[in-house]
């Protein structure tokens, strides 16, 4: 049987990644992500599998994203045997992303069952409970970047650093085939270089086949260094008006990126020095795994926690875990930063923060992530006039400001360099990206002469 690719998720769209790798003897599955859209369709998509859980031998895992990660407990439910390969940082990191998944779908089935039975509708389970996802981390297994580790009799897999969050991988599976052996590269998601915390992404040599990320192939990112100086001019101008600044933050990776450049800001005495809240009980606890995990960061920032001068951990800067002094916040009319989950503003106690703050035109919302069509903070992106919280209505008078160069995927020309250094290669198969990213990326690696391949959901590719 020869070497195939079966792209079951994460095609064509930067959600629900999921690939099997198969041969005569073996199937590895790399990611289990959850495909996340409306309720319907997120139901019915990550409840179906299009191969049979119970023949998996192995499960490789690139990262704690829960559209990477998300499904992982629910293979467990179908009754999988086999372990999950991943990076240690990446394995304490799912036990927090994934049992906060199964938090919020519980949440959202007593939401959800309160109309089935006022209706009559049959009642609905979740996915997975917390108690699941807690069980199903017990399935990691940690490696270690840079070690061959066999994972079959014919496939064995090296994980290299991405550069994407921490403990990021990329994954190179050596694959024992006939008339010779292959290895396929897997870099989805990668990372950009010169982010702060992190590490450029690694280069694998001698590849054959590539796997890439296409979340931004046909856009430019912004510097990064422009997030730090807008950062810095928001603050700035709110504090100056006596207002707050409200910030929307995903808890893994972009609440620490933003406190990392805070702390900046203030050692460099580039802001006043006014009070900073991170009031997310998941971001303190992601934080709280970065601390432990340092030996994954960067040689810079190593060198600050090694030397007392912990950017996660400064005068001005408080973690808030508890609910009654997350509400006091609100009665504290000081300007402050306030850093709150959930990052597209649908849910968590940044809720609460903008009920209190959003009318008032002396603050500021600040936007330094991605947010979906059909959020409250698409609609504050967007500045309607008029958003509803709780199911009440309030007018959108604080300032809204956007910072688009914090994301931690390469760009379009990171993914043509990327994909030079990795030359020559038989194929890159593209995927993670909606549809006219993907294209756009495939018609740019085309023009230069590399065989570039745009996959559709559930098709399978034979590896020659």
């Amino acid at each position: 049987m020869p070497v195939k690719i079966k792209f079951l998720g994460g095609v064509r769209t930067v959600t629900g990644s999921s690939h099997l790798v198969s041969t005569s003897q073996s199937e590895v599955l790399i990611d289990a992500g959850l495909f996340h859209g409306h309720r319907e369709e997120f139901y019915r998509i990550n409840e179906t599998f299009n191969y049979n859980p119970h023949k998996l031998d192995a499960i490789v895992l690139s990262h704690a994203h829960i559209d990477h990660c998300g499904n992982i407990p629910g293979l467990t439910q179908r009754g999988i045997r086999c372990k999950v390969f991943t990076t240690s940082a990446t394995k304490d990191l799912c036990k927090l992303m994934l049992e906060d998944s199964g938090k919020i779908q519980e949440e959202d089935i007593r939401y959800l069952n309160k109309i089935n039975r006022r209706l009559g509708n049959p009642l609905r389970k979740p996915l997975y409970t917390r108690k699941e996802a807690a069980k199903a981390t017990k399935r990691f297994h940690p490696l270690a970047y840079g070690r061959k580790f066999c994972l079959t009799k014919d496939i064995s897999v090296t994980l290299a650093d991405a550069g994407h969050i921490l403990g990021s991988a990329i994954a190179v599976l050596d694959i024992k085939s006939i008339p010779r052996p292959l290895r396929l590269g897997y870099a989805v998601d990668l990372g950009r270089k010169n982010l702060p915390l992190l590490n450029n992404p690694e280069v694998p040599k001698q590849l054959d086949y590539l796997i890439l990320e296409s979340t931004y192939g046909g856009r430019l990112h912004a510097p990064i260094e422009e997030a730090k100086a807008k950062l810095q001019d928001v603050i700035n101008r709110t504090v100056a008006r006596k207002g707050k600044i409200l910030i929307p933050s995903f808890s893994l990776e972009r609440a620490q990126e933003v406190i990392y450049f805070l702390s900046q800001l203030f050692k460099q005495k580039a802001v006043p020095r006014i009070p900073i809240y991170v009031d997310s009980p998941l971001a303190i606890d992601v934080t709280d795994v970065f601390r432990f995990h340092f030996n994954y960061l960067n040689e810079q920032t190593q060198q600050l926690i090694q030397s007392g001068n912990d950017p996660f951990e400064f005068l001005q800067l408080t973690y808030v875990r508890d609910q009654y002094k997350s509400k006091a916040l609100n009665n504290d009319k000081r300007p402050m930063i306030i850093i709150a989950g959930s990052g597209m503003c649908e849910s968590g106690r940044i809720l609460h923060h903008l009920k209190n703050n959003i009318e008032d035109s002396r603050n500021t919302i600040l936007v330094v992530g991605y947010m979906a069509k059909d959020t409250l903070g698409k609609r504050i992106v967007d500045k309607q006039k008029f958003v509803h919280i709780f199911g009440m209505e309030y007018e959108l008078n604080a300032e809204v400001a956007v910072i688009n160069s914090f994301s931690g995927h390469a760009d379009k020309n990171g993914l043509m360099e990327y994909v030079s250094s990795c030359l020559p290669l038989k194929r890159v198969f593209l995927v993670h990206g909606d549809e006219e990213q993907s294209s756009a990326l495939l018609d740019a690696l085309t023009a230069t002469g590399v065989d570039a391949y745009l996959p559709v959901k559930d098709e399978e590719v034979e590896l020659l």
